[in-house]
């Protein structure tokens, strides 16, 4: 039997994962927690080194648990990447030592970047350059963290100056290290993570001079943009040296290939720290109107067209229940959450916009803040948490309802997977406020299985033989009726109007 890794790397941990390119079921995993430092307020970050150090040893413990079964891991004919997008880090070429911690994707210390960037436009809008990267201008891009860097950290400036600083989001990161690092690492991307930077024209898939010289950005320290699915290099260390790395997808493109998207007009779901909603929109970009991103969804092989989406993020979702936990200590773990949302019978007109970082789709209001509204005496933790909860089902119609204006042909049914569809009472109480019904996958690791199906397609490798048709699901219809969904919704959007441009 042949065997395909997956590399996992998200925003609260690394893992990895081993699936059977025969029958796509999972075959082994380990996962290690990794740590986000939160400097000042609106600041997110992490040690690059803890980011491939947890990397590293989830593999070699993976391989110690297929050994100890009996498994033979000379059948890992490959290896893919997916990992948390828009993370910016930049390292020195020549030593291999990061030059600054990673800026993690929500992080929000760029805002006056954001301004002034804006204020360079001829047009003076966020918008300036959607038709050409598909992306407004926010914080929550790589190239505007970069031009941060550059503006801000001697150490990058100088390294710039002397040729030997290299820019990459997280799987750049990785591949350069595991492919080799100092000794002939392989500097390169993919198509999806580079449709993230504000710097890659999606219409061609390549840099854009006019944007790297907007973002006053180098081109010579930006990676080599590849396809999703093919040869980027071998393993240079650890027990799988000589294992080729054949695919690398974003974590949201990546689970869109798990739950097998493949089709125009189908959709997923991604409920984990935040929430992201991808639409295939087939072989041309959408560009939004209602405040949603065109990004890339996919491309399979360097001779194959890509494949575009929409997508509505969400900043704040699962994170915000990690906050109630680590920071008011309402929970000792997130598995608490289902029966303390069901130990009450409504929400008691308590609304929680976890606005920590700002609002991204559809609203990019970057000074809106958090707000927990409508709390009484007779207000309990279930009441707070069943409202975090409720937050996530929210903003997820209202990406929904910008998604199906764009395409004009309103969704039936979302396909959903991450770490919080385990919880049912929201999944139960998304399907309640969508007024649709909710799929969700029983085989959870799709996000690292679409890694694995990139990574085993790619020519030259072509191991993958498990089947590409639909996943199974199990299915939560809606219950509650229109007039009580819409009396919920209603006073969701009075809540966060009360949110805009609080800090300005």
């Amino acid at each position: 039997m042949s065997y395909v890794g997956a590399i996992d790397q998200g925003t609260s941990s690394s893992r990895f994962l081993v699936f059977s390119a025969e029958t796509g079921d999972l075959i082994a995993s380990h996962q290690v927690e990794t740590h986000s430092v939160y400097q000042q307020e609106g600041w997110c970050q992490q040690d690059p080194k803890e980011i491939l150090d947890s990397v590293l040893l989830c593999i070699e413990s993976v391989v110690s648990n297929m050994k100890q079964k009996g498994l033979d891991i000379l059948q890992i004919k490959a290896i893919g990447i997916t990992n948390q997008r828009e993370t910016t880090i930049v390292w020195d070429s020549k030593t291999g030592e990061p030059l600054y911690p990673a800026i993690i994707w929500l992080d929000a210390r760029t805002k006056e970047t954001v301004e002034k960037l804006i204020e360079k436009t001829a047009d003076k809008s966020m918008s300036s350059f959607q038709k050409v990267c598909g992306l407004p201008f926010s914080t929550y891009f790589s190239g505007v963290k970069l031009r941060w860097l550059l503006d801000n950290c001697k150490d990058v400036c100088f390294a710039v100056k002397e040729r030997r600083c290299l820019f990459g989001t997280v799987d750049s990161w990785l591949l350069w290290n595991l492919s080799g690092g100092v000794d002939g690492g392989v500097h390169a991307t993919d198509v999806t993570n580079a449709s993230r930077t504000m710097l890659m024209n999606i219409n061609t898939c390549k840099w854009d001079d006019d944007l790297c010289s907007f973002f006053q950005i180098p081109k010579e320290i930006l990676p080599h943009i590849k396809s999703s699915s093919e040869i980027f290099g071998y393993m240079k260390c650890g027990s799988l040296k000589g294992v080729v790395i054949s695919g690398i997808l974003g974590d949201q493109q990546a689970a869109l290939v798990g739950q097998k998207c493949f089709s125009g007009g189908e959709a997923k779901n991604t409920y984990g720290t935040g929430n992201f909603l991808l639409y295939n929109t087939s072989k041309v970009p959408v560009f939004s109107e209602h405040g949603l991103l065109s990004t890339v969804a996919y491309q399979f092989g360097p001779d194959e067209p890509p494949t575009f989406a929409l997508e509505g993020s969400i900043a704040i979702t699962g994170a915000a229940i990690t906050w109630l936990r680590d920071q008011l200590g309402i929970i000792k773990s997130a598995s608490e959450t289902e029966a303390l949302a069901s130990s009450v019978k409504d929400n008691g007109n308590v609304y929680f916009v976890p606005a920590f970082s700002g609002l991204f789709a559809p609203y990019w209001d970057m000074s809106a803040r958090g707000a927990i509204i409508g709390i009484t005496q007779f207000t309990t933790k279930g009441h707070i948490v069943r409202a975090a909860l409720e937050a996530v089902c929210y903003q997820t119609k209202e990406i929904l309802e910008a998604m199906n204006k764009d395409s004009g042909i309103p969704l039936k049914q979302l396909i959903v997977d991450g770490g919080m569809t385990a919880n049912n009472f929201l999944m139960q109480m998304q399907a309640d406020i969508l007024g649709i019904e909710v799929a969700r996958a029983i085989m959870p690791e799709t996000t690292a299985l679409g890694a694995a199906i990139a990574a085993g397609k790619a020519k030259g490798v072509d191991c993958w033989k498990a089947s590409l048709t639909k996943n199974n699901f199990s299915y939560f219809k809606p219950k509650l009726d229109e007039e009580a969904r819409k009396n919920l919704y209603a006073k969701w959007k009075d809540a966060v109007k009360r949110t805009f441009s609080w800090e300005v």
